[in-house]
């Protein structure tokens, strides 16, 4: 009976270790972000409240970095949810219950209320799908896993000064696995220098006030530089025979080629723009100015940005899209992208990381790749580009 006794406490011990070493280990690592703060002017008493019930690592958390939407599906599966009839009905009547409120940001900012309500849409569904992961947990796990380095590291000292400020309670502080927070799903640096007390009550407080939260989106897309009286972009019709290597120049220039808006209006005289094909040629072409580029700072992913502008678009009373996607066709996965990002690398055309992302870095060198072969330069990244540069038939 010992022997069995000690044979099961070593066995237990042994699927223990792990565990206890990752604690030990966890503790450290909270220990360091400690000193940290307190270095900053934190209080310990703010770091021992936030962190209270977080004891190791969220694995689900960890789990979830290797699955983003908005970078591994299509840009026409990630509309098809960002920018549904529902989603366009639930925000023209937030336009008409909010209307002074927004009449009053975009007086004060500039930007388009359509806008603002396009953002809060696809953030959290105008309020209703903030996220209800705690954030200290969420952002400790990414800084544990050294995720992307130091960012989330840097991210949880900046939630820790938050609290410290006495803008939300710990358990108020509630967001999405990757510790973006609210309503606008800030990450928390974005909301120290971004966030604003629109409601006049002394906090800034994008979990809870609308008025807040909108008036913080539009106060970060004014410091990202956006034009006001511009739009995002247009979608477009190319004539026959239209020169995609000559992709960017003045709206007006485009005009003069026979670019024509989709919805029959005409395209502005003033302002510059470039060719967005997201889904290559005989899909929606778009005409992008620099505030699709504002959107993206906000957001880094193409099919966000499209989603964002269009929903705008839709939210002011615009048409659906008039070309069709190409469902079903052949596409290249995150594999596939990164050997087209390796091969374009060893020729000098792709500088980016090759991370088997599709983003503007891999469509200017696809598009310059087009150029140098003599093919439609439509930037996108398909299959046959792929097989044309490994030397495949």
């Amino acid at each position: 009976m010992r022997a069995a006794l000690a044979a099961l406490a070593l066995a237990l011990f042994a699927a223990l270790g792990p565990a206890r070493a990752q604690g030990d280990d966890f503790a450290r690592f909270v220990m360091g972000i400690r000193a940290d703060a307190e270095a900053r002017g934190i209080s310990r008493r703010t770091v021992e409240a936030a962190f209270a019930g977080v004891s190791g690592p969220d694995a689900d958390v960890i789990a979830r970095t290797r699955r983003q939407g908005e970078f591994s599906r299509p840009v026409w599966d990630y509309l098809v949810g960002a920018v549904s009839p529902g989603r366009i009905a639930r925000g023209q009547a937030q336009a008409k219950r909010l209307s002074a409120t927004l009449a009053a940001i975009e007086a004060k900012t500039g930007v388009p209320r359509s806008v603002v309500l396009a953002f809060w849409g696809v953030e959290s569904d105008f309020g209703a799908s903030a996220g209800s992961l705690p954030t200290i947990r969420a952002l400790a796990s990414l800084a544990y896993a050294r995720y992307r380095g130091s960012l989330f590291r840097d991210e949880l000292l900046a939630a820790l000064q938050i609290l410290e400020n006495g803008d939300i309670e710990p358990t108020r502080m509630v967001g999405s696995w990757a510790g973006a927070m609210g309503q606008v799903q800030f990450l928390p640096s974005v909301y120290l220098r971004e966030a604003v007390d629109f409601d006049g009550d002394g906090r800034r407080d994008i979990w809870r006030s609308e008025a807040d939260a909108l008036a913080s989106i539009a106060h970060y897309l004014h410091s990202l530089g956006w034009k006001p009286g511009l739009s995002w972009g247009y979608e477009v019709r190319l004539p026959d025979g239209f020169d995609l290597s000559r992709y960017r120049g003045r709206l007006s220039d485009f005009a003069a080629r026979g670019l024509r808006r989709t919805d029959g209006k005409p395209l502005p005289t003033e302002g510059e723009a470039s060719l967005f094909l997201p889904g290559g040629l005989g899909a929606p072409v778009f005409l992008i100015t620099d505030n699709f580029e504002v959107i993206r700072g906000y957001n880094t992913s193409d099919s966000y940005a499209l989603a964002v502008g269009h929903l705008a678009d839709r939210l002011a009373g615009g048409p659906a899209l008039a070309a069709p996607w190409p469902n079903g066709a052949a596409r290249l996965d995150g594999p596939g992208l990164k050997r087209l990002q390796a091969g374009l690398a060893a020729r000098g055309l792709y500088d980016g990381e090759q991370d088997g992302r599709a983003g503007p870095r891999l469509r200017e060198a696809v598009r310059q790749y087009q150029i140098r072969e003599g093919l439609p330069a439509d930037g996108y990244a398909r299959p046959s580009v792929l097989e044309r540069l490994e030397g495949r038939p």
